[in-house]
């Protein structure tokens, strides 16, 4: 138990309280939509919320307890795990908004692609941990985590879903820039780059009407969605504007949104900061991004503050995680990127992204105790 007094407490205390804060936002958001679009009862989606954060948050204070160095058989077994989900999912999977990306499991959905971004980042992590730590000098070796993340990001596209895939794969890119070994190479690394930029350029030439049909294409086509507001480019992202303009600066009070009533088919999951802003305001709006930068500057703090690859490349992996979902899913609401139905970190519904998102916080929570415990270890060899 004494390890929990080593936790980052800022960091723990500010999950929890969106986590609180989300299933509010839940229960609101999707009042309406339960009843007019799912026939079911108005707090069908914030039950099923509670649920998995109730589990999430169990299995995240039995990870606060397992040594990072012991993440190897975990991260190993769980990126073969997710493989074998990524391709069944394919086959077998359910199709729901054009993505066949789910297992339905009772009255769960089960998103292998949201699980691949978490092995993914334990698996990197202790992978270069290895490889620094025996001192391996074949850079080939480092390209490993790499292609299985290209492998992934394929099979991820292929359901599609281009949010999670792009996701995963700048999730993977920016992780294998931080190892130290890559940066001691970077010519080299940039050379090869070159070369793959330029296979895929002929790729594309050849494979481009294939590629970007003009359905995929359409994604694109992002600006000014409200002059496209009957068309699906448009529609979605317009109604979120308007509900962000409806609020002002303090909102028309908790549960009087207008545009969750169908204007927003998806209010209670990708478009959920609208509807925040609509009820609460834009300056509760503002509040919720200034509470993420606290939240990202502790991970990074904590990732700095590592002693070593393996632990450190844990906690950049969850900054880089929670960064690149927070700042696809505002831009794309906001219509400053085009739109990927990427979530918003412990605010949107969801429980396969939830669950991950729960067990990334506590793993850098985890890498904060080892820190301290290490750091309280070095002083004491100085006695």
């Amino acid at each position: 138990m004494k390890d929990i007094k080593k936790i980052d407490k800022t960091l723990l205390i500010l999950t929890i309280i969106y986590s609180v804060f989300g299933l509010m936002m839940i229960l609101s958001a999707s009042s309406a939509s339960t009843v007019l679009r799912y026939q079911v009862s108005s707090n069908h989606f914030f039950i099923r919320q509670l649920i998995v954060l109730i589990l999430a948050y169990i299995v995240g204070f039995v990870i606060l307890f397992i040594p990072t160095k012991k993440y190897k058989f975990i991260s190993y077994a769980g990126t073969i795990g997710v493989f074998f989900l990524l391709v069944l999912v394919l086959v077998k999977g359910e199709i729901t908004n054009n993505a066949q990306s789910w297992f339905a499991i009772g009255p769960f959905n089960l998103q292998p692609s949201e699980f691949a971004k978490t092995v993914l980042i334990l698996f990197t992590a202790v992978f270069y941990h290895n490889l620094t730590y025996s001192n391996q000098r074949n850079l080939s070796l480092y390209f490993i985590p790499l292609c299985i993340d290209l492998v992934m990001t394929f099979l991820i596209a292929k359901q599609p879903d281009w949010g999670s895939a792009a996701i995963l794969l700048a999730i993977s890119g920016l992780t294998f820039l931080s190892v130290p070994m890559i940066m001691k190479n970077i010519s080299k690394i940039m050379k090869l780059g070159l070369i793959a930029v330029v296979l895929v350029g002929g790729v594309l030439m050849f494979k481009g009407g294939d590629i970007f049909s003009s359905e995929k294409l359409s994604r694109f086509n992002y600006k000014s969605p409200c002059t496209r507001y009957k068309e699906d480019t448009g529609y979605q992202v317009c109604n979120g504007l308007i509900a962000i303009s409806n609020g002002g600066l303090f909102g028309m009070g908790l549960g009087q949104s207008t545009q969750k009533y169908m204007y927003l088919p998806e209010s209670h999951t990708d478009f959920i900061f609208p509807i925040i802003c609509e009820e609460l305001g834009a300056i509760i709006g503002v509040v919720v991004i200034l509470g993420y930068g606290v939240m990202l500057l502790r991970m990074f703090k904590i990732a700095k503050s590592a002693d070593n690859l393996r632990t450190s490349l844990i906690a950049y992996g969850a900054f880089w995680y929670f960064a690149l979902h927070i700042l696809v899913n505002l831009l794309g609401v906001l219509a400053l990127i085009p739109l990927t139905g990427v979530p918003l970190p412990f605010l949107s519904y969801g429980g396969s992204y939830t669950i991950n998102a729960i067990l990334m916080i506590f793993c850098v929570e985890r890498v904060a105790i080892e820190n301290k415990k290490n750091r309280f270890n070095r002083e004491l060899s100085k006695i």
